[in-house]
């Protein structure tokens, strides 16, 4: 009996959102993240048999969006190394997360910034960003490269625009001195990012 409104809703919100994406899109303006619909991972090689992965959950990126010009736009990030999340399965006996966010020897409290500094359009939907990452206190290139997924003027469940991107990219830790027990951790750290962004004056609360 609770299978035919489970699908009756399903069907509604899928052609809810079709028509929404078949909208306009999104205006230019400035955006931030939506936590809620966000995520930043990170892994790296760990010993050659797996590659250990985490994440950060505070991350707050600022973008000032040209749909017309994206290459004009510009972007901004800063995380809290202390939001750094490696779900250790023993809390009790190890603070992971603290000695990760926290100690010299890693990311030492300081926040993680990026600032970009060229956007280059390769293709409908593709791009890459050339900023600077400062990490440790110590500032070097990066790129990522992004996917623009799409965009919508107004998003059926919020009311409001929304942008949407998935990001890969990758440092060398060494190159910001963070050096611990290379090479039996990797040396390369991949990311992984997904967001949808909001206007920079909607309260998500």
């Amino acid at each position: 009996m609770l299978r035919i409104p489970a699908f009756s809703l399903a069907l509604a919100l899928s052609t809810t959102f079709a028509l929404a994406a078949a909208s306009d899109p999104a205006p230019g303006g400035t955006y931030k993240t939506d936590p809620s619909h966000s995520s930043f991972n990170w892994s790296f090689n760990h010993s050659g048999l797996s590659h250990y992965t985490a994440r950060f959950t505070k991350v707050d990126a600022r973008l000032s969006w040209k749909p017309d010009k994206p290459e004009t736009s510009t972007l901004s990030v800063t995380i809290d190394p202390l939001s750094v999340r490696t779900d250790y399965p023993w809390p009790e006996k190890v603070d992971f997360d603290a000695e990760i966010g926290g100690e010299e020897t890693f990311l030492a409290a300081k926040p993680i910034t990026f600032v970009s500094k060229t956007i280059r359009v390769t293709g409908e939907k593709t791009g890459t960003v050339e900023g600077l990452l400062t990490l440790r206190g110590e500032t070097h290139p990066a790129t990522l490269d992004v996917t623009f997924n799409g965009s919508m003027a107004e998003h059926p469940m919020m009311g409001v625009p929304k942008i949407g991107f998935s990001a890969t990219g990758s440092i060398r830790r060494s190159e910001w001195g963070l050096d611990f027990a290379i090479p039996e951790l990797g040396d390369e750290v991949t990311f992984v990012i997904e967001t949808q962004m909001v206007p920079a004056d909607y309260s998500l609360r």
